[in-house]
């Protein structure tokens, strides 16, 4: 398994091989030394070349630390890319298939395409973010430019030397058709498996009768200035919106709060990890999964979405495309339009639902979750992709 983010990074990468590694397999990982959300390489990891962690051979090559400035975050993909590259060249294991799953960058995927195509081992590709869509979105490229050009090419050739491409949410399918002209693959469905919780901490106890919780990315993307600016509009005191997380809104987050003398209404609890942001989740009257409605990424699974179906809470879904549907399905969300007036209308419209309508909701979404979106069930259905692929 070749992927840049491993523990103690916190990634679904770790839980996938651990899976994988009580489905009866032997796994062994290459991937760097941990700096992603540290700002530099774990001291106690700096001389680490290999370990075994839960049963996972894990192996570390170096590259360079990801700090906070873009030069830094280019310099960090590019010496994955260069240096586990040469690793996998003096790597002689016996593997029966390679598996490499993309976050960003898709460049993270070269070496599995070196090693495999060395060793004739059949690689799979697992399919978590969408190049260059991804660098479009966040606003790093602009589409059409020669940077983008450029990302195009080298992403389109990389995938096309995947011998397969699993994907995590169903739209992807249309953008390796119809954008990269990629057509000769199956891209299987897999979605993407939650974190899992290292601890069991206590719920937090709320002061407000109505409390809606946001977790993730605070980025445009995720209409987080929105979800502030329908709190806003709320004409009830006994509703409070919790954020957590970090992202290029932030300040502008803060801010919001700030000059519109919000703080009774909306409160920033910081950047936290799953262990004590699953204490919001616990006792909240709402989950939030919101993304804006653009281009191929708006249309996918937010990986919180699935998170939040564990905790057996309603959830609001400011959201559309795949992600739409799979909670649709599941029955435990009311949905709203993007615009913050409807937003703040939905917010009003929960609060007056009853208890035990809320209850029954959460506990559709935990039933759905059970029954189809454990890590344990995704992972075997990754397994048996690998297993067909295999034969």
């Amino acid at each position: 398994m070749v992927t840049q983010f491993y523990y103690p990074e916190r990634f679904s990468t770790t839980d996938i091989a651990e899976e994988l590694v009580r489905l009866g397999n032997q796994v062994t990982v290459l991937t760097g030394r941990p700096n992603y959300g540290y700002g530099h390489i774990l001291e106690e990891y700096k001389n680490i070349k290999e370990e075994n962690i839960n049963g996972v051979k894990v192996l570390r090559t170096k590259l360079y630390p990801r700090k906070y400035s873009r030069l830094s975050i280019i310099r960090n993909y590019l010496s994955f890319h260069r240096n586990a590259k040469r690793y996998v060249r003096k790597l002689d294991d016996d593997f029966d298939i390679v598996l490499s799953v993309s976050l960003s960058p898709v460049i993270s995927i070269a070496p599995a395409i070196k090693y495999a195509k060395k060793h004739s081992v059949p690689h799979v590709l697992y399919c978590q973010d969408l190049w260059p869509e991804s660098t479009v979105v966040t606003g790093a490229v602009r589409k059409g430019s020669l940077v983008y050009k450029i990302l195009y090419k080298w992403s389109r050739n990389l995938y096309r030397k995947c011998d397969e491409i699993v994907i995590s949410s169903p739209s992807f399918k249309n953008y390796f058709n119809d954008v990269l002209k990629i057509t000769d693959k199956k891209f299987p469905l897999v979605y993407q498996p939650i974190l899992n919780s290292k601890a069991q901490l206590e719920p937090v106890v709320y002061e407000k009768k109505h409390n809606f919780v946001y977790a993730g990315n605070i980025g445009t993307l995720q209409l987080t200035s929105e979800l502030v600016e329908a709190m806003q509009i709320l004409k009830r005191d006994d509703a409070k919106l919790y954020l957590m997380g970090m992202g290029t809104n932030l300040e502008k987050i803060k801010k919001q709060i700030s000059d519109g003398n919000l703080q009774d209404k909306v409160e920033y609890v910081g950047a936290l990890p799953i262990e004590k942001a699953e204490r919001y989740y616990k006792n909240a009257d709402a989950l939030i999964v919101s993304l804006k409605n653009d281009g191929t990424v708006g249309k996918t699974v937010p990986n919180k979405a699935i998170q939040y179906m564990k905790y057996g809470r309603p959830l609001i879904g400011v959201i559309k495309g795949d992600a739409k549907d799979l909670l649709e399905k599941a029955n435990g969300t009311i949905f709203s339009n993007e615009n913050p007036l409807q937003i703040s209308n939905v917010f009003s419209q929960f609060c007056d639902i009853s208890v035990k309508e809320k209850a029954q909701m959460g506990l559709n979404n935990k039933r759905y979750f059970d029954e189809y979106l454990t890590a344990e069930k995704l992972t075997n259905q990754l397994f048996e992709v690998l297993k067909d692929f295999k034969k």
